[in-house]
């Protein structure tokens, strides 16, 4: 979680708060409703917390993807050096068998 995060949250909280009492104090009611005042900053700061929460998460999720496709690509190369080895393996074999029938075949 970043500074920035943080400081976002903080000014939702008091822009809701702000916002809540001037516009209760519009309405002419003198005492702002100190009820209404606090559910208003309460549900921003768990609407800011839950979206820091889901922040947390995709960034949790995207280094265990990053970390997946990582190895996922280091055993690809090593199937693919095994694969290569195989093949050259499987080609000095043809290559040997060619060359002793073509030898056969000159006799």
């Amino acid at each position: 979680m970043e500074s920035r995060d943080i400081i976002f949250s903080v000014v939702m909280v008091v822009s809701a708060f702000v916002l809540t009492y001037e516009w209760l104090g519009r309405f002419k009611y003198s005492p702002a409703n100190a009820l209404i005042i606090l559910a208003a900053i309460v549900m921003v700061g768990s609407l800011a917390a839950m979206i820091l929460s889901v922040d947390m998460r995709l960034r949790k999720i995207d280094s265990m993807l990053e970390a997946k496709e990582r190895s996922l690509r280091i055993n690809v190369q090593s199937v693919e050096g095994n694969l290569d080895k195989r093949m050259n393996e499987v080609l000095g074999r043809v290559d040997d068998v060619m060359n002793s029938l073509e030898r056969t075949r000159y006799r």
